[in-house]
């Protein structure tokens, strides 16, 4: 299939912003920023950097997996964090998702993310 379609499950959180929670085309997903969004509630849910990552992580993991993919099959990430001073304390909870062969990466300082959250995260997976 050579044509590009958008991808959405419920199960993950559902901004209703102007982008695809996902976009697949030709057994690659490309999904969209993620942050700390309970995919539960669907609500904003402000923490501490572990707990925004681990909402972050958490809806990436639905979309991928729903979409036929896993966080196994993660070719790259890219990482927005408002403070580069958590970048460790990222890490430790990013190491509890990703092992084996790691994702390539990029993190980066943001000197803002919406809503208010600490960090955003999108990834490219193969299905």
């Amino acid at each position: 299939m050579d044509e590009k379609r958008a991808f959405l499950t419920e199960r993950a959180a559902i901004i209703g912003g102007p982008y695809s929670q996902a976009v697949i085309h030709k057994g690659i997903v490309y999904v969209s920023g993620q942050g700390a969004i309970d995919p539960c509630t669907n609500r904003l849910s402000l923490g501490t950097i572990e707990e925004e990552a681990g909402l972050a992580i958490e809806n990436m993991k639905i979309i991928l997996e729903d979409a036929g993919s896993s966080l196994e099959k993660v070719l790259q990430v890219t990482v927005y964090l408002i403070n580069m001073k958590e970048y460790v304390r990222f890490n430790n909870v990013y190491k509890r998702y990703f092992k084996g062969v790691l994702p390539a990466r990029t993190c980066i300082e943001a000197a803002g993310l919406p809503l208010g959250i600490r960090l955003e995260m999108d990834a490219i997976a193969y299905t």
